[in-house]
């Protein structure tokens, strides 16, 4: 008996997108299709904790004269998984998280990206911040294979948010600083609201999402992604 084909509802719903979308270009309909065009680009990306360290701070935990080694190349251009790991001590000196990755390129400051159940862990109680704000958030201690560091602040769970060039603000209606939603059908299919919209002139279409949401959402599974204007 030959078995009967199995359906790959994802092939034809590509294909069904493409002929709606010539159909759309042909009927002059090009503002629409340049949006849903933007959307299909879209990759939503789970941020696991990690830490960006300034150049001073990457001498004194791995050595004198010591430069980041880049391991893996992150999907924006320029950014990348570093080969160096820190562990992370929390307050009480007795919690700590071993062999957080380092992110590069180095920054002007160094800061700690944790989930809320990493923060549970260590014993800080950590607030929401943009990336890069750091004023009043509390600290912790980096240890390296070559000394310490402990940092006063510094340490924050990251906002949600997208990046996306000047072209994607455009397509989608937004600017940078403003805020948008995602839809995530999966088996637990949510809405994410208030993502932070960091647009500039060369970023491609990410969301980052940390361990806690995307877990949350099973993103790993997840079958259509959507961005939408609030």
């Amino acid at each position: 008996m030959i078995a009967p084909a199995t359906i790959d509802r994802r092939a034809i719903e590509q294909v069904v997108r493409q002929v709606v979308l010539a159909q759309l270009n042909a009927a002059g309909g090009s503002s629409g299709a340049a949006e849903r065009d933007a959307a299909s680009k879209l990759v939503v990306s789970i941020s696991a904790r990690h830490c960006h360290l300034t150049d001073e701070h990457v001498e004194i935990l791995f050595g004198k004269g010591r430069t980041l080694t880049p391991a893996k190349d992150l999907y924006q251009d320029g950014f990348y998984a570093a080969e160096e790991t820190v562990m992370i001590v929390g307050p009480n000196k007795r919690r700590m998280l071993p062999s957080v990755r380092v992110l590069g390129p180095t920054r002007p400051a160094s800061q700690v990206e944790l989930a809320f159940t990493d923060s549970i862990s260590l014993g800080i109680d950590i607030p929401v911040r943009p990336s890069g704000k750091i004023d009043g958030t509390p600290g912790c201690v980096l240890v390296g294979p070559a000394g310490v560091v402990e940092l006063k602040q510094g340490v924050i769970r990251a906002e949600r948010h997208v990046h996306m060039n000047f072209d994607h603000a455009r397509q989608f209606g937004v600017q940078n600083g403003d805020r948008m939603s995602l839809l995530i059908e999966s088996s637990c299919s949510v809405v994410l609201k208030d993502l932070l919209v960091r647009a500039d002139a060369t970023s491609k279409l990410e969301v980052h999402l940390d361990t806690d949401e995307g877990n949350a959402a099973d993103v790993d599974h997840a079958t259509r992604f959507e961005l939408l204007k609030q």
